[in-house]
């Protein structure tokens, strides 16, 4: 008989831990335990480290649950804390968050091994994700993927100019008040015409229908504040 996979399941709702339970009861080979709080999952994790420990985890990143006495406040505090105990396991998101710039700290900071939505949540998605990450393999779900792919491009386009004039544009009224305020790299200040041109690229790159459009999205990117 092989050994089975122990996975813990964190989240602060039950109707989502049954509903990835009903995903998960599909698969074979599988040991589930749940839990409801970050502080009850790592302390799940650490005390069975010398028993049988879980090889995955999956989290949700936020929670509603916390209080004032919560050691970890959410996903991301929970896998910061694996993280740093250098405890040996794998670590999947499950959540609803798929904003871009949320979704991309999270990868780049806390490089989990799997990023899945709970809307596009099913048993073969799950599946391929463990077998990936039992392999040492990262997943993320095509949404995902998708966004990142956008996210890295965004930024091999952008430049220092391109910045500066997206920070100021919402400050501004009108465009021609940014002349004079947007500097090229050699110091040099770039005319109302130039700022117009880059603004008409910089909506074409980021599929923006206006500057106030143009602004959403690059904010919702990352790109600025």
């Amino acid at each position: 008989m092989s050994e089975l996979t122990k996975i813990l399941l964190v989240d602060d709702h039950q109707l989502i831990i049954e509903g990835i339970l009903s995903c998960l009861k599909n698969i074979d080979g599988l040991e589930i335990e749940t839990a409801n709080s970050c502080d009850e999952a790592f302390s799940k994790i650490k005390s069975n480290i010398q028993i049988t420990p879980f090889q995955l985890v999956f989290t949700d990143l936020s929670f509603d649950n916390q209080s004032q006495n919560s050691n970890l406040d959410g996903g991301e505090a929970l896998i910061k804390a694996i993280q740093e105990e250098e405890i040996s396991i794998k670590v999947g998101v499950i959540t609803g968050h798929s904003e871009t710039n949320r979704v991309f700290n999270v990868i780049h900071n806390l490089n989990p091994s799997a990023y899945i939505l709970k809307g596009n949540c099913s048993t073969d998605e799950l599946n391929f994700a463990i077998q990936k990450m039992l392999k040492g393999e990262v997943y993320y779900t095509h949404e995902i993927h998708q966004k990142l792919l956008k996210r890295a491009l965004v930024e091999i386009q952008m430049d220092d100019v391109a910045i500066q004039i997206l920070k100021e544009l919402p400050r501004h009224a009108k465009i021609s008040n940014l002349e004079g305020l947007i500097k090229k790299n050699d110091g040099s200040l770039l005319k109302v015409r130039s700022i117009e041109s880059k603004l008409s690229k910089l909506r074409t790159d980021l599929q923006a229908n206006n500057n106030t459009d143009l602004v959403l999205k690059a904010k919702e990117l990352g790109i600025v504040d």
